[in-house]
């Protein structure tokens, strides 16, 4: 009973119309949530299972990892919480038949702290690998793209997070501050 009251209410004013008409849209709109979907490709997975024994061997412990169904030219944000001069490795793997493959990093402040890029002549093709080690402990946000001719949708790509053993900082084999990013900000 409220529901036709309110409705009668709205088609006899215009005004009132045209925002409840507007409303509609914007609820159902509301209901598609865009949701990260995993892949499976086989070259990927060869990939990652060898980046990580490598990783793995250089002192590295995996924190995260995930697949993820892409777009050719949409960015797909990955957020991550990083601590303070603990010392990180991103790696991006995009399908190999895309020709451009690229990944930004911001912090907190939305200020881009790595750009990196490859094309699929490079020497590391469709794998994009950086170290970073954040200035101070907060989230950030890494976004990455890939560019393919022939394929627009349902490309593969894959996301890990690695973090250096404190036993291999603490023993001094190696340095956080010798790859920490550079002054002004882009590595």
């Amino acid at each position: 009973m409220l529901l036709q009251y309110y409705i009668k209410t709205v088609m006899k004013t215009p005004y009132l119309f045209t925002i409840f008409l507007a409303l509609c849209a914007f609820s159902a709109n509301a209901q598609e949530t865009i949701r990260m979907q995993s892949c499976s490709n086989d070259l990927i997975s060869h990939q990652v299972d060898s980046l990580k024994d490598r990783y793995g061997k250089d002192g590295y412990v995996l924190l995260k990892e995930a697949s993820i169904n892409m777009e050719s030219e949409y960015e797909m944000p990955v957020v991550v919480p990083l601590n303070q001069g603990s010392w990180y490795q991103f790696i991006f793997i995009g399908d190999y038949s895309s020709r451009l493959y690229e990944v930004r990093m911001y912090d907190w402040q939305e200020r881009m702290v790595v750009f990196r890029q490859n094309r699929w002549g490079d020497v590391d093709g469709n794998v994009i690998s950086y170290t970073y080690v954040p200035k101070f402990s907060e989230f950030h946000m890494m976004k990455p793209v890939q560019v393919n001719k022939q394929k627009k949708k349902n490309l593969c790509g894959y996301v890990m997070l690695f973090k250096r053993t404190a036993e291999e900082i603490n023993t001094g084999a190696v340095n956080p501050v010798a790859v920490a990013p550079v002054a002004n900000g882009v590595e």
